[in-house]
């Protein structure tokens, strides 16, 4: 049982990590409308979404895990690592070019590290590494409710623009999804193009 936030690593996730990501994103498939996944993964299906998040750029994989003794969670170990307590992303908001400054982010704790602070740490570490990225703003879509999301993404200054009611539907009902943007200093204007009137 983990009971306080030390001795946890954070780093870029690679594919020695991708069973335990799966493992995590299908607790939240079966157990949640948090995502709008209706069928759970395999590790085979979901290295693509690995896959486009490399070390660097302005879309990233992070993960945290807990340095935890091999032979207390052998099953878990991942080159003397320990149990995953959670991830976050930063993804291409939609695919046509003039979108490529902006991404949505997301982050998935495991349930046993709720109240640890695994949230707040991998946000540090993920828009620590954005600042250097030429990305002008951030969004996240919270289905409602989450009051724990809502509050972290709060916490690293995200506003609220918006709600899409009745998006979605799971576990036989509909759900609305929450959309907040945050504000990156990381882009500069660049003359792109024809020039306008006057020019």
């Amino acid at each position: 049982m983990l009971r306080e936030r030390t001795d946890v690593q954070v780093r870029a996730g690679g594919e020695a990590d991708l069973k335990a990501l799966t493992e995590l994103y299908n607790h939240y498939v079966r157990e949640t409308a948090i995502t709008f996944d209706i069928a759970t993964f395999t590790p085979e299906q979901r290295l693509p979404w690995l896959r486009s998040h490399p070390k660097d750029g302005p879309h990233r994989l992070l993960v945290a895990r807990a340095l935890t003794n091999a032979d207390e969670h052998p099953e878990n170990q991942t080159q003397n690592e320990g149990v995953l307590l959670g991830y976050a992303t930063s993804s291409a908001l939609r695919p046509k070019a003039a979108y490529e400054t902006s991404v949505e982010v997301s982050v998935y704790c495991a349930p046993e590290a709720g109240g640890l602070g695994i949230g707040t740490l991998l946000y540090e570490h993920l828009f620590r590494a954005l600042a250097d990225e030429d990305v002008h703003r951030a969004y996240a879509g919270i289905t409602q409710p989450n009051e724990a999301s809502t509050k972290l993404h709060a916490r690293f200054g995200f506003r609220q623009i918006g709600t899409y009611t009745e998006v979605g539907r799971k576990f036989g009902r509909y759900w609305d999804i929450e959309w907040y943007e945050k504000r990156l200093s990381g882009t500069q204007l660049r003359p792109e193009g024809p020039p306008g009137p006057g020019a």
